[in-house]
C-alpha cells in the first residue's frame, strides 16, 4: 500500500508534470515533423515511380520521336495530378533514341523528377526530389 506524500515532500513535486512537459514538446514536434517529412517522401517515390512507368508506355504506344516525348510529358503530369501529388515543378526527360525503322526493336525510357513541398512543415528541412526512371519496349512490327 502506497502512502500519501504531505508537507514539504508533496510541495516539492508541484509542478514537475507541467516543467516535464515543457521539456519534451519540442522533442515530439520534432519527430512529429520528420515523420511527416519521411512520410511525404515515401508517398512521393511510389507516385513518382507509377507516373515513370505510365510515360514510358504512352511513350513507346506512339508512332513518332515527337509524338512519344509529347504523350510522356502529358501522362506524366496527369498520373501525379491523379494521385494527388504536389509538385514544385514536373521535370520530364524523355529518350525516343530507341524509335527505328519498322522491324528493328528498339525501347524508350522516361525520367520523372518532382520537387516536392515542404515549406508547410514546422521546420526548414532541405528540399526533397523524387525520381524514377523507366524503360519500356517498342513494338518491333508496329507501323511508324
Amino acid at each position: 500500500m502506497s502512502r500519501r506524500r504531505t508537507g514539504a515532500a508533496a510541495a516539492r513535486d508541484r509542478g514537475s508534470a507541467t516543467l516535464e512537459l515543457a521539456i519534451l514538446t519540442p522533442g515530439l514536434l520534432l519527430l512529429l515533423a520528420l515523420l511527416t517529412y519521411a512520410g511525404r517522401h515515401a508517398i512521393a517515390d511510389g507516385a513518382v515511380d507509377q507516373a515513370a512507368a505510365d510515360a514510358a508506355r504512352a511513350a513507346s504506344l506512339q508512332r513518332s520521336p515527337s509524338a512519344g516525348e509529347a504523350a510522356a510529358t502529358d501522362v506524366a503530369r496527369l498520373s501525379l495530378r491523379d494521385q494527388g501529388l504536389s509538385c514544385l515543378d514536373v521535370l520530364v526527360d524523355v529518350d525516343t533514341s530507341g524509335f527505328g525503322a519498322a522491324g528493328e526493336t528498339g525501347r524508350v525510357s522516361v525520367t520523372v523528377a518532382c520537387p516536392l513541398k515542404v515549406a508547410d512543415l514546422p521546420l526548414t528541412l532541405p528540399s526533397i526530389t523524387v525520381s524514377a526512371t523507366a524503360v519500356s519496349p517498342v513494338d518491333t512490327y508496329r507501323e511508324r
